[in-house]
């Protein structure tokens, strides 16, 4: 399970970094580095639906609150949102 846990970690840290905006590949992937390890396999699953969220909602969300798409009920929504670079 261990192999699988750093694999699956290893795809969220790359979906984060490649997003399609610099601004967004620094933010996701900041707040992916800071959190991955103390994150539990159930977080890591919710990281994983947060980051299928189009980067402009999630900039959104982030800077201006906008709750699009029901953002905010995912419970990563609400460390994003409190994480500062």
């Amino acid at each position: 399970m261990s192999e699988k846990l750093e694999t699956f970690k290893k795809k969220l840290l790359y979906r984060a970094s490649y997003r399609g905006t610099k601004e967004m590949d620094i933010l996701l992937n900041s707040f992916v580095k800071h959190y991955i390890n103390s994150f539990n396999y159930n977080e890591l699953k919710q990281l994983e639906s947060f980051l299928k969220f189009e980067d402009e909602i999630i900039q959104n969300y982030y800077n201006y609150g906008s709750k699009k798409k029901d953002i905010d009920k995912n419970p990563i929504s609400k460390i994003f949102r409190n994480f500062k670079l």
